[in-house]
This record gives C-alpha cells, sequence and structure tokens, in this order.
C-alpha cells in the first residue's frame, strides 16, 4: 500500500501533489488531512496542510501482479487475461512454458491459486474469488473429474465402501458432487479442512 504525507500552502494543494507523486486519479485515493492551514495571529506566521494520500489497491490487479512475479521466479513468462464468470474472476493465462505453472495433475496451478486468492483478499472489504485457468486445462480437468466421479462411485459399489478421493479446491470438488447428485446410489460428503479437504463417496446403503 503506497501512502504519503504531504505539506503545502493548503489542503487542495497538497492533495494535488499527492496525486501527482501517486499517479492517480481522486478516486484511487483516500485523503486524511491531518491539519487545516492556518493563518498566524494578526496575519504573522502560517501554518501549512498537512495531507495524507493513500493509493487504494485493486485486490484483482494486485493480484495478477503477484502471479506475475511469482511465475518470473519460477522462470516463466505469462500473459494474463481477465474475465468475469458467475464463479468469480478468471485469470486466463498463457506461455510457452505453461506446463511448469499447471504442474502434476494442476497441483501447481492449484497452490497458485490459492496463493493469489489469499493476495486478493488481504486488503480487499468483499470477497474476491480468483480461479486461475491455463490453456483451457480447467475444462479438461472438469471431463476428468466427471469420469473419475463415476468410476469411484462404482467402485464404492462394488466393495460396499465409502471411498476418498485426494485432496482437491473447493471448484474440483464441486465438479464431483454435481456430477453425482443425481446418481441415487451414492452420496458425497467433504471432509478435512483447506487445502486438504477431500471428497467421500459413500453407498447409500452404506450410510
Amino acid at each position: 500500500m503506497k501512502q504519503i504525507t504531504i505539506t503545502s500552502k493548503s489542503v487542495e494543494e497538497a492533495v494535488e501533489e499527492g496525486l501527482l507523486k501517486l499517479q492517480a486519479s481522486r478516486d484511487q485515493v483516500e485523503i486524511t488531512i491531518l491539519e487545516e492551514s492556518k493563518k498566524g495571529f494578526l496575519g504573522l506566521g502560517f501554518k501549512p496542510a498537512v495531507v495524507e494520500v493513500t493509493l487504494i489497491q485493486n485486490p484483482v490487479e494486485e493480484a495478477a501482479q503477484f502471479l506475475k512475479d511469482v511465475a518470473a521466479n519460477m522462470g516463466v513468462e505469462v500473459t494474463i487475461t481477465l474475465k468475469e464468470e458467475e464463479e468469480g474472476t478468471v485469470f486466463e493465462m498463457s506461455s510457452e512454458k505453461i506446463a511448469i505453472l499447471i504442474g502434476k495433475r494442476g497441483q501447481t496451478l492449484n497452490s497458485l491459486q490459492y496463493l493469489t486468492n489469499l493476495v486478493a483478499n488481504r486488503t480487499s472489504k468483499e470477497y474476491k474469488r480468483i480461479i486461475l485457468d491455463a490453456e483451457n486445462y480447467r475444462e479438461r480437468r472438469k471431463e476428468t473429474l466427471e469420469k473419475l466421479a463415476h468410476r469411484l462411485a462404482s467402485k464404492a459399489l462394488k466393495i460396499n465402501k465409502s471411498v476418498s478421493l485426494e485432496p482437491m479446491p473447493s471448484l474440483e470438488r464441486k465438479v464431483i458432487h454435481l456430477t453425482l447428485k443425481e446418481h441415487g446410489k451414492v452420496e458425497t460428503t467433504s471432509e478435512g479442512a483447506e487445502p486438504h479437504r477431500r471428497v467421500i463417496i459413500t453407498p447409500n446403503n452404506h450410510l
């Protein structure tokens, strides 16, 4: 968070100087008047105005910059395109080395998503959900999870015992739940704490 204190002849001049130094507009800052300007007794002397100007960080832009910095430290130059969807703000990433950011079964991508959400919400007054995607990985992963859900549901019924999946982020758990919602012969629940929360598939006759 960028914050500067300006001393000037008037509050207005101090504010304008602060905006110039921060290269921001009035709607991008918070202004706190620490001291008003005052003329001295009988016109002698003068007390300048003191103003504190604070740049308001856009949580989404801050999160995007964080992601770019982390990717750069991993040796990956990444381009991020923002897209608003019902689930949240999607960061669509593209890079010649995108596989590094995805990782095995999306584990790196999920870890980056978890950290990016922490950054986006550390100063935001409203919760911001950030979803990371990389060259349509999420859609391909969704298809894989749907097949996995049906396969493990069949396994749970065959052995007549609950089957536990690997830990997944909430969006991936949701895919499992929705896929098996109308199954009829199994039920799904989530257990554990983030980021190790996992889906449990249980046969109805075993409940």
